[in-house]
């Protein structure tokens, strides 16, 4: 499974690369902290895939990278190949990024 660190995420974010930034969590947690990304909880990732771009790079992240990483798996047994799992979620955001940002 490829990764992309909160640092590199930035870097992408800050050169308005062309990227898809899809956040696996629930709705609450969603609404406490986000990092802009498109909301699709893990529940729902196979009934909602075709809301993920298949042409760019796609970053998955959740609360600590775990969620993200279960979602990537079952995408890519639907042929997803341009997935990238976020290192440590929003948590490593919040501690290397934004102290900032609202964590639980």
């Amino acid at each position: 499974m490829k990764e992309i660190s909160v640092q590199e995420l930035k870097e992408k974010m800050d050169n308005n690369e062309d990227f898809q930034l899809i956040d696996v969590r629930e709705e609450f947690e969603y609404e406490v902290s986000n990092l802009g990304g498109v909301l699709i909880p893990l529940g729902g990732i196979l009934i909602e895939a075709d809301k993920i771009a298949k042409d760019k790079p796609v970053v998955m992240q959740c609360r600590s990278g775990k969620r993200s990483a279960a979602a990537i798996m079952q995408l890519e047994q639907l042929g997803y190949n341009n997935l990238y799992n976020l290192q440590g979620g929003i948590l490593a955001w919040q501690s290397e990024i934004d102290p900032t940002i609202s964590v639980y």
